[in-house]
């Protein structure tokens, strides 16, 4: 198996991040690779143990997202391609989709990726549509929200995560996987694949990136802040029953 993970830098989701005239304040926060990414890393992994082959990782972005790269070695990952952008935080789903694609057609001149896979969203953008994008780009097929796969005999089979439950779907390779949280987590480096990862090159792929203008983000605003609840503190369980019933019914809960 020949498995691409394509993966993005992000704002550390941890923090509280401040919204002034319109624009996010995120220079100061440390980026960290997008969670889903490292998901999606984690289950490319363990697929390549099983089945043999090869795992590489592409990012868009400029040198200090070679940290970030050199993560993924650490962790699993054989190889490391740095696409330099420098303006990379600026591009909407679409302009990430084409240069992931053009950054493909020149990585795969002596081999074609099987697989590829990308988290389901980013934890900045949350647009959920870059793997859309990319498998439109390269005419493959696609399966979103995947949470579990398995590949035999040329085929692709994926347990994908709904609304309403899971579905199984299954597609011919190559082919587009979005990843979600699977039920175990990315596996932890280990010093030893650390030093190793430090001594690995990162290739570097220039391409022309032409950003798309039918994209315009208006505005950005905070999430209404959450309100402090009502304490119900009665000396009696059914005083306290009560007087939650009043309260709902003032509030036209009820």
């Amino acid at each position: 198996m020949n498995i691409l993970v394509c993966i993005k830098e992000v704002p550390d989701d941890s923090v509280d991040v401040k919204v002034e005239s319109g624009l996010p304040i995120i220079d100061e926060i440390t980026p960290v690779i997008n969670a889903f990414d490292t998901y999606s890393l984690e289950m490319a992994v363990r697929l390549k143990e099983k089945l043999g082959g090869k795992v590489t990782v592409v990012s868009i972005g400029n040198e200090e997202v070679k940290n970030s790269l050199k993560n993924c070695l650490a962790v699993g990952a054989d190889e490391a391609v740095l696409v330099k952008y420098d303006d990379y935080k600026n591009l909407n789903s679409r302009d990430v989709a084409t240069a992931l694609k053009e950054a493909i057609c020149k990585l795969e001149i002596d081999e074609k990726f099987d697989l590829i896979c990308l988290g389901k969203e980013s934890t900045d953008t949350q647009s959920s549509s870059v793997g859309i994008y990319l498998s439109e780009e390269l005419n493959v097929g696609v399966i979103t929200n995947v949470i579990e796969m398995e590949v035999n005999n040329n085929l692709l089979e994926a347990k994908s995560q709904t609304d309403f439950g899971y579905r199984i779907i299954e597609t011919k390779l190559p082919s587009v996987v979005t990843i979600n949280k699977p039920d175990y987590d990315p596996r932890y480096p280990t010093i030893k694949s650390k030093m190793a990862a430090r001594r690995k090159e990162i290739s570097e792929i220039e391409i022309e990136i032409i950003p798309n203008d039918n994209f315009t983000i208006i505005s950005n605003s905070e999430p209404p802040k959450r309100q402090s609840g009502i304490k119900i503190q009665e000396e009696e369980i059914e005083d306290s029953v009560k007087k939650a019933i009043e309260i709902m019914v003032q509030e036209k809960v009820l």
